[in-house]
């Protein structure tokens, strides 16, 4: 139901819309109408729309937030979606071998390239010339510098293999652990905040798990104000700090903690189907932000699931089937899509957290408690924030599964044999290496302190947020930075 001050709204919003010649009705709501005119590429008048209705002061806070964000959204994928025909053809013509303007009209034609009109111009996404790569892998032989993986996926079979040889002599899935020391810093650039004004920041930082544990804060750049609980689902540490005049504002920590492999020994027979009514599981059963059962969602799950009945192999045949299916794509700002798990399968690729997402929507959908796992990849060689999933399965319990690494594996590990790459699939449901810092068990949580602004990311948590008075700051206006090394274990895990 809309509140009387958006009723309000709504009246306003039909004569702008009157007045700009769009096709708006009464009966659709501000935020609705917005959404149509920027879907048509009408990007300003969407913003008049959204201003128009913002100048209402009987608007509560709830509903101003609301109007604020979609406002704020039209920026946030103008930003994702900066270059010209022009300027992505100079890219790629810098990275792309012997291309021509002909094939490159070619490439456009068929729609190779993710793109968004605005205001009369099509701009087209600012990681379009990796995202070519990903999608096009007969392109690679082109490349003007080449990537050499091999010794990475070398790297990555002699892992999960020590892993997987551990957790059978040891008859426990928590094995070999390894103790990390991390520096991880958050900027804001200068002049991102007014001078002597305070600067809010959250940092993730490692969350307990039994895998993950004896954390410990080093040093940091100024008095904590927080630390969150151990348990949190969006676990973070929490500073103020003034901002300078012409001068960066640095969050910075330096901490220490141990993570350990995983490996479930998963024998789909003993598995039984969970209890519904099990209020620990029951909210990672249901839908929620970016997890909805779309009717596109449940008619790929039976054509994926079947008749199968079994929770394991249920789960097992959602997670090959987007291995084999989806392909890896750099990603626009999850604050910009709508649903995200309904964007990765209409699409047919994605990111590792949009991959994650539809694997979570399908899992649920058939009955697996599912959710979201993320953080920071540390793989050496391959080092990026990253976010995959846990699945339940009784009597295991949770255990965690990587979309993105089955994906990686079947279609990226070029130098790996066929059996090896089917290795690293199946070792990645139920299996985990243990360079991984995980600071996040669920999405879409809500950070403590609460954060009075508008979130940059209100799906994940990685790169850290920030706010000043009143105001977020957003990605463009920081940098973050992560780096580990190894250190020596002080006791026997």
């Amino acid at each position: 139901m809309l509140g009387a001050a958006m009723k309000k709204c709504l009246l306003a919003v039909v004569c702008v819309c009157l007045a700009l010649g769009a096709n708006c009705y009464a009966q659709e709501d501000v935020i609705g109408a917005a959404s149509r005119l920027e879907l048509q590429g009408q990007f300003k008048q969407a913003a008049r729309v959204l201003s128009t209705a913002l100048q209402d002061k009987s608007l509560s806070a709830a509903e101003r937030k609301k109007l604020e964000f979609e406002l704020d959204r039209l920026d946030r994928i103008k930003q994702d979606f900066p270059d010209t025909k022009e300027a992505l053809f100079t890219e790629l013509k810098d990275s792309v071998k012997n291309l021509t303007l002909e094939e490159y009209e070619q490439w456009l034609k068929e729609g190779r390239f993710d793109y968004r009109d605005i205001d009369g111009t099509r701009f087209y996404m600012g990681d379009s010339v990796r995202n070519l790569y990903m999608r096009y892998q007969d392109l690679d032989a082109r490349r003007i510098r080449p990537k050499d993986t091999a010794s990475l996926e070398k790297a990555r079979v002699e892992s999960i293999r020590a892993i997987k040889q551990a957790a059978s002599a040891a008859k426990t899935p928590y094995v070999l652990p390894k103790r990390f020391q991390v520096t991880m810093s958050v900027t804001a650039k200068a002049d991102a905040a007014p001078a002597g004004e305070t600067i809010c920041a959250w940092v993730p930082i490692p969350r307990q798990y039994p895998f993950q544990s004896d954390f410990e804060v080093l040093t940091t750049s100024s008095p904590v104000k927080h630390l969150d609980d151990a348990q949190s689902p969006i676990r973070s540490l929490y500073f103020e700090q003034p901002a300078q005049a012409g001068k960066p504002t640095q969050f910075k920590v330096e901490y220490e903690y141990t993570a350990q492999a995983v490996r479930f020994d998963i024998k789909p027979g003993e598995v039984r189907p969970c209890d519904p009514n099990d209020s620990a599981l029951k909210e990672f059963t249901h839908e929620g932000p970016h997890v909805v059962f779309t009717p596109e969602l449940r008619q790929l799950s039976q054509r994926i699931v079947g008749d199968e009945t079994n929770p394991c192999l249920k789960a097992k045949k959602c997670f090959d089937w987007i291995a084999d299916n989806i392909k890896y794509s750099y990603s626009i700002e999850y604050s910009t899509i709508r649903n995200i798990s309904e964007y990765c399968r209409a699409k047919g690729y994605g990111d590792c957290g949009q991959e994650a997402l539809l694997f979570i929507a399908l899992c649920r959908l058939n009955g697996v408690p599912a959710r979201w796992q993320s953080g920071w990849n540390t793989f050496p060689g391959d080092k990026s924030n990253h976010d995959w999933t846990e699945v339940y399965l009784a009597p295991y319990g949770w255990m965690p599964a990587d979309p993105y690494m089955g994906i990686w594996a079947m279609r990226y590990a070029n130098t790996l044999k066929p059996e090896q790459k089917r290795e690293v699939r199946d070792f990645y449901f139920g299996g985990l290496d243990q360079y991984r810092m995980i600071a996040n068990s669920d999405h879409s949580q809500a950070l403590t302190p609460p954060k009075h602004t508008i979130r940059s990311d209100d799906v994940d948590f990685q790169r850290g947020e920030l706010e000043c008075g009143g105001k977020n700051i957003y990605l463009d206006k920081f940098s973050y930075n992560l780096t580990l090394k190894e250190v020596k274990l002080s006791r026997v895990e």
